[in-house]
């Protein structure tokens, strides 16, 4: 008997079963290989690190980062490249690593950076899956880490300002996307008729940026223009992800969508108000503590008391 595989990742919502998608690329290739996960969803009750999701657990190991656990999976015979060539193998090495340097900034930076987007969407869907009060804390350093990765990889010269490097990581995000597009051309996938690696992370990539409904949409737009694209990701989450994590169907998505953004924008409400009110807690001027006044007996009384205290 194989050793049980467990998954921990991001929830889902919008009709995807993640919304993280790295989680997503996971998933994916999980249902293309045939591979047996069990899905343990992120939420508040959740005590590990949230830095390094998706984590694969088995008896003998744990795993992080999508790459790891892919060859992780190929070594336990879950491989859904078995049918591809050698040709075919290094174009999915040389198109994941174009996803990862020119369309990965983007989406990190359309979630995480992107103010209004962060603040309406982002930042409320994650802090009301973190326990309190790390709900305050996190999904800020997860915004910053993601701007800093960006800085990282094009904040060099000479892009020396944020506004530059924005503008250059869309146009290399589009594209890419175009490359995308062209490539899939009118196939089912990118090999043909099977889906492999490179699906899966076109998918995980692809599929939140489609899905998630953003009030800032620049790159959105773009994807939605490309319809082999959406037609791609419509087909492996009707294909594969019929039924979410919590067993709803696509048909009543909607309603969930509709329940989770009214809670998603109590829980940044909540947060602000918190905030405010730890604000003006440092601000009030402290008080010394106050004395209690001592009272004393007179020797009448410590008489009568020790009397009292010494009689059955």
């Amino acid at each position: 008997m194989a050793a049980p595989l467990e998954l921990s990742c991001w929830g889902g919502g919008w009709g995807l079963p993640s919304v993280h998608s790295e989680s997503l690329v996971v998933m994916a290739y999980a249902k293309f290989s045939g591979a047996p996960l069990k899905v343990n969803v992120i939420d508040n009750t959740w005590r590990g690190s949230r830095g390094d999701v998706p984590i694969l657990t088995t008896e003998d190991n744990i795993v992080s980062q999508p790459a790891k656990i892919l060859n992780f999976l190929r070594k336990q015979k879950y491989n859904a490249d078995y049918e591809l060539s050698a040709k075919q193998g290094a174009d999915t090495l040389a198109y994941i690593a174009l996803i990862e340097e020119k369309l990965l900034p983007a989406v990190l930076h359309t979630f995480w950076v992107e103010s209004d987007n962060y603040l309406t969407v982002t930042k409320p869907w994650f802090a009301s899956r973190i326990p309190f009060p790390l709900s305050l804390i996190l999904p800020g350093r997860m915004s910053k880490g993601a701007l800093n990765r960006i800085l990282l990889t094009r904040g060099e010269p000479p892009l020396y300002h944020l506004r530059e490097v924005e503008a250059q990581i869309y146009r290399d995000a589009k594209e890419c996307l175009n490359l995308l597009s062209n490539r899939l051309g009118k196939s089912q996938f990118f090999f043909g008729d099977t889906p492999s690696t490179l699906d899966a992370y076109v998918f995980g990539f692809l599929a939140p940026l489609y899905k998630v409904r953003f009030p800032k949409v620049q790159l959105q737009e773009h994807l939605k223009q490309l319809s082999n694209l959406c037609r791609f990701c419509d087909d492996i989450l009707n294909s594969y992800f019929r039924l979410s994590l919590g067993g709803i169907s696509p048909a009543g998505q909607e309603m969930v969508d509709a329940n989770l953004q009214k809670l998603t924008q109590l829980v940044n409400k909540e947060s602000n108000l918190i905030e405010k009110m730890d604000d003006n807690l440092r601000q009030s001027p402290q008080l010394p503590p106050r004395k209690l006044p001592t009272l004393k007996l007179t020797p009448a009384e410590e008489e009568s008391n020790s009397l009292q205290r010494l009689s059955p």
